[in-house]
């Protein structure tokens, strides 16, 4: 009987230990009440507006099928590239055409050039033994930290720079399922060197206040770049709901983005001249069935930046459209076995020695990546 007390005393102490917040939650707890009649507010509009039109009634809940498998070795080909020198010469070329009429798609150097497909058309190209579709004037560099200097010395500077940090936490520890970067490794990231006047920079938060509180005091300043507003992603299921519960302890339905703009010395606009952001907007979308997949920005972003401006992502795992990429797993979501393809023509000569395909505007599976859109 002693013992069996002295069980249930324990057991009760640990229950009263594990209730008891620590106070990274209680800085999540603050920081979500505040901004939750926000995003209540921006999502119910959001919904209502979108089912009024036919769109979050659910009726996609049954299509969805079995993701492909594909392992991505693209890491451990970038861990590999290190070992390779890196030709400091004036005369190098930093950038490359993904397809030539002199050599095959296959034997181009992914690692210290930045690649670009500069057809009007989508591609299916064979690279490292693998092939990949490739969209219409998408440009990418596939590399980790120690090979940026082909992105800073392609003479492109961009007017739109999104970042999608690969933030420490302790799901992404357990889980494995993709590296993390200390924070303070960020700041390595050459921001001045890759911005227009100017230009736009968002970065995707997770919901650590201490994260956010990062960006907002360290990473701008550091890099120069005036915060401007704290947007919301919140994901919801096809019939409108949020994928978890609104209150939940473990996960909150929606992310953060930092907006702001890089304050160069010699910007010769007026402050009237440039478009104004508002603060805490919310955008709505179903979530890729990918992990850790974001909605693609470039519709939302367009009115703050321009439709010809020049667009960067940083920490990427896919291409978009008329967008330059960078990341050490910036072909991962790439891979042939994401997409459905349709032929934009008839093979013109079944004997021809070309390596690559032409593809009208791939489909990709509902809930991959790129198949939700902002509300």
């Amino acid at each position: 009987m002693v013992l069996h007390y002295k069980y249930l005393s324990d057991f009760q102490k640990r229950k009263r230990k594990h209730s008891k917040l620590n106070q990274g939650e209680i800085d999540i707890k603050i920081f979500h009440e505040k901004i939750r009649p926000f995003i209540v507010e921006g999502t119910k509009s959001l919904v209502d507006s979108a089912q009024s039109i036919g769109y979050l009634d659910g009726e996609r809940d049954t299509l969805m099928e079995a993701l492909p498998s594909q392992e991505c070795s693209l890491v451990a080909l970038c861990e590999m590239a290190k070992e390779l020198p890196l030709v400091e010469d004036e005369q190098k070329k930093w950038t490359q055409p993904l397809v030539t009429g002199e050599s095959c798609a296959s034997h181009v150097d992914l690692f210290s050039q930045v690649t670009e497909n500069k057809q009007g058309y989508a591609v299916v190209v064979p690279l490292m033994g693998e092939e990949y579709v490739i969209p219409p004037n998408a440009a990418f560099l596939l590399s980790d930290f120690t090979r940026l200097q082909p992105l800073v010395q392609c003479g492109r500077r961009f007017d739109l720079i999104v970042i999608d940090p690969p933030w420490e936490n302790k799901s992404v520890k357990r889980s494995r399922r993709y590296s993390f970067l200390p924070s303070s490794q960020l700041k390595r990231l050459p921001i001045p060197s890759l911005a227009s006047q100017d230009c736009l920079v968002v970065t995707w938060v997770t919901n650590r206040p201490s994260h956010l509180r990062f960006v907002h005091d360290e990473l701008y300043p550091h890099w120069g770049v005036q915060v401007l507003a704290d947007w919301f992603w919140v994901k919801v299921t096809t019939s409108g709901e949020y994928v978890f519960p609104i209150d939940s302890q473990h996960k909150k339905p929606y992310e953060i983005l930092v907006l702001g703009r890089y304050c160069s010395a010699d910007t010769s606009r007026k402050p009237s001249e440039i478009p104004k952001i508002e603060d805490k907007c919310v955008i709505v979308s179903v979530p890729s069935a990918l992990h850790s997949q974001k909605p693609s920005l470039s519709e939302v972003l367009r009115p703050f930046v321009g439709a010809e401006a020049e667009c960067l992502e940083l920490f990427a795992r896919s291409l978009q459209p008329r967008w330059t990429s960078w990341g050490n797993e910036v072909l991962k979501f790439q891979h042939i076995s994401y997409f459905n393809l349709t032929p934009a023509e008839a093979c013109k000569d079944e004997a021809t020695d070309d390596c690559t395909d032409e593809f009208s505007v791939p489909l990709r599976e509902p809930g991959l990546p790129n198949a939700s859109s902002p509300l």
